[in-house]
Order: structure tokens, then C-alpha cells, then sequence
């Protein structure tokens, strides 16, 4: 239980960290323009810290009810975690055209005011993946309503790139230059998973033993 405290400061961590510095950097999403990565790694490191300590302090005070909400919590986390996983396998083709007309729609947003987090997140996922929009270099048109792309499409970037001929702009979708970099690194993602997963099963049974221990030994003395 000790382990779930650690991992949920170090996770609390990394959000704040994020936050503070990297601020600007906002979630691509228009519809969901809180869920950037910052509060997403607070609010997961959060509520990973407080189940934790409830486990620790149940331990450490051999306290039966604390031990047993620290196992539902778990437990439960644990079933909704499966059920996400099963739901976007079985929902995939849904939740990749709801992600594109979502990401699409952020795109009108794309420099205007007070959506700078937005713009910022759009800028470097296009130069870092060396792609164009969400499925085509062309989504941007709609958005400029002329046959321009941000500088940010640009093969090599300068001021206004992005009116010059189309022979000089990344031309390959955003969406898939990041479904492919998710393929390239599965096994690290499964990994990562399978150890989530198995730190879960040995609180679970941890916090479980203790609790019938502690049944016994109330039962002894009682």
C-alpha cells in the first residue's frame, strides 16, 4: 500500500510540474478543453494517494473498516479500468470518428483568443509528428477558408510559410502519425498496464489478508 501513496505523489508530481510549466500546453480537444495532460495526471495522482493512505493508515491500525473501503475502492477502479479497456475495443470505430470530428471542430478554435493552450498544442504536435491536420492537410482550409496551413506544416519553418505552395507542407494526418506512434510503442503501453495491474491484485490481496486477519484476531479476544 506504501507503493500506491509513492505512485500517486510521483503522478500528483508530474501533473503540478506539467502545470507550472508547461501551462500553455493545453488539450487538443474542443469539447473537453479542461483534459489537458496536467489536470489529468492531478486528478489520477490524487485519487491514487488518497486510496493509498486509507490503505496505510488501515494497516498500520489493523482498522477493519478502513481496510475494507481501501479493497472496494480498489476493487472497484480495478472493474472500471477493464470495462474502459473492453468498451474502446468493442467501440473503436465510434470513438476514432467521435475523436476526429471532435479534434476537427478544436481546429476552428486554432488561434483565436483566449484558446492560446489549444493553439500552443496544435503547433507542436504538428511539428513533432511531421504531420497536417486531422486527416488531411485540407481540414485547415475550412478553417482559413483559403488553401493555407499553419506555419507549423511547414517542412521548414519560417513566418508565412504556410501561404506558399503546398509542395513545401507536411501532408500527413495528425490522427494516424499518432495512432502509429501508439502502435510503435504497444509493448511498452502493455507493459506499463500489466504492472498497474498487478500493483492493484497485490493490494487487493494485501489489504484483504489483513482485513480476515484482523476478523481473527478480533474474534480472539472478543
Amino acid at each position: 500500500m506504501p507503493i500506491h501513496v509513492l505512485g500517486g505523489c510521483g503522478i500528483l508530481g508530474v501533473g503540478v510540474w506539467l502545470s507550472v510549466t508547461q501551462g500553455n500546453f493545453a488539450t487538443l480537444s474542443s469539447s473537453l478543453p479542461s483534459l489537458s495532460a496536467a489536470n489529468l495526471l492531478i486528478a489520477v495522482g490524487t485519487i491514487i494517494m488518497v486510496i493509498g493512505c486509507l490503505g496505510c493508515v488501515g494497516a498500520v491500525k489493523e482498522s477493519r473498516p478502513l481496510l475494507l473501503s481501501f479493497f472496494i475502492l480498489l476493487l472497484l477502479i480495478f472493474f472500471l479500468e477493464i470495462l474502459s479497456i473492453m468498451l474502446f475495443f468493442v467501440y473503436q470505430d465510434q470513438v476514432d470518428h467521435y475523436a476526429q470530428r471532435d479534434l476537427k471542430r478544436g481546429l476552428q478554435l486554432f488561434g483565436t483568443e483566449g484558446n492560446v493552450g489549444l493553439t500552443n498544442a496544435w503547433m507542436i504536435v504538428q511539428t513533432d509528428f511531421r504531420c497536417c491536420g486531422v486527416t488531411n492537410h485540407t481540414d485547415w482550409f475550412e478553417v482559413y477558408n483559403a488553401s493555407r496551413v499553419p506555419d507549423s506544416c511547414c517542412l521548414e519553418y519560417s513566418d508565412n510559410c504556410g501561404l506558399v505552395n503546398p509542395g513545401t507542407w507536411w501532408t500527413a494526418p495528425c490522427y494516424e502519425r499518432v495512432k502509429d506512434w501508439i502502435q510503435q510503442n504497444l509493448v511498452a503501453l502493455w507493459i506499463f498496464a500489466l504492472c498497474t495491474a498487478l500493483t492493484q491484485i497485490l493490494g487487493l490481496v494485501f489489504s484483504m489478508t489483513m482485513f480476515c486477519q484482523a476478523v481473527k484476531v478480533e474474534t480472539f479476544y472478543a
